[in-house]
C-alpha cells in the first residue's frame, strides 16, 4: 500500500505527480462518501491535492502516501465542510446496546455474526450503502478506513486524528450497528441462514 518516492532528479512536480496522483480516485470515492455531493467531493479532492502538493517537502519519502493523503482529505473535511453543519451524528449507546442485546437472544447469533464480519461485502452495493450512510460520522469514518481502504488501526488513527483506543472502540461500535442493518439483507443473499419456523 505504501508509495516511495523513486530515487530520481527529477523536478518536484513530476515526483509529486508519480507519487500522489495515483491515489485521486480512491480519494475521490472517500470525498464523495463523506461530503455526498459529487460537486463538494470534487472540491475536497482538489484542495487536498493542493495543500499536499504546497507540503510536499515536509513528506518523508518511503511512507504511506496514501495515508498521508488521506489524512489530508479528512482534516480538510473536518475543519470545513463538518463544521458547516449545526448539529454532529449520535446514536445512543443505550439504545445500540439494546438492540444488540435483543440480538445476542438469537442462539445463531454468534455464527451469523462471524459469518457476515468475513463475508466479501460489495461496499457499493445499495443495502450496503445505505447502511453505512447511516452510521455516525465517525463510525462510519472509522469502518470506512479500515474495512474498505484497508488502513491498519494505527493508520487509520492518525487519520482520523484519534487515539488507536478510540477508533477501535469506533469501528467495533459500527460494525455492530452494520451488522444489526444488514442482518436481513444477509439472510435474503443466503449469507446467513433464516431461522426455522
Amino acid at each position: 500500500m505504501a508509495s516511495h518516492i523513486p530515487p530520481t532528479n527529477e523536478p518536484p512536480a513530476a515526483t509529486f505527480e508519480a507519487v500522489a496522483l495515483p491515489w485521486m480516485d480512491a480519494l475521490y470515492h472517500r470525498a464523495l462518501s463523506l461530503a455526498r455531493r459529487p460537486e463538494d467531493a470534487r472540491d475536497l479532492v482538489q484542495e487536498t491535492y493542493l495543500r499536499a502538493y504546497r507540503g510536499f517537502a515536509g513528506f518523508a519519502a518511503g511512507t504511506n502516501c496514501k495515508a498521508w493523503l488521506f489524512t489530508i482529505l479528512y482534516s480538510i473535511f473536518i475543519n470545513k465542510y463538518r463544521k458547516a453543519r449545526r448539529e454532529p451524528d449520535t446514536v445512543s449507546l443505550d439504545d445500540l446496546d439494546d438492540s444488540f442485546s435483543t440480538a445476542l437472544a438469537q442462539p445463531e447469533w454468534p455464527a451469523d455474526f462471524a459469518t457476515l464480519a468475513g463475508a466479501e461485502l460489495d461496499w457499493t452495493g445499495p443495502e450496503v450503502h445505505e447502511a453505512l450512510e447511516n452510521l455516525p460520522e465517525n463510525f462510519r469514518t472509522a469502518v470506512l478506513l479500515v474495512d474498505v481502504d484497508g488502513f491498519t488501526y494505527e493508520e487509520a488513527a492518525a487519520v482520523a486524528d484519534c487515539p488507536v483506543g478510540t477508533l477501535r472502540s469506533r469501528l467495533f461500535r459500527a460494525r455492530r450497528l452494520l451488522w444489526l442493518a444488514l442482518h436481513d439483507y444477509a439472510q435474503k443473499m443466503g449469507l446467513i441462514r433464516k431461522p426455522k419456523d
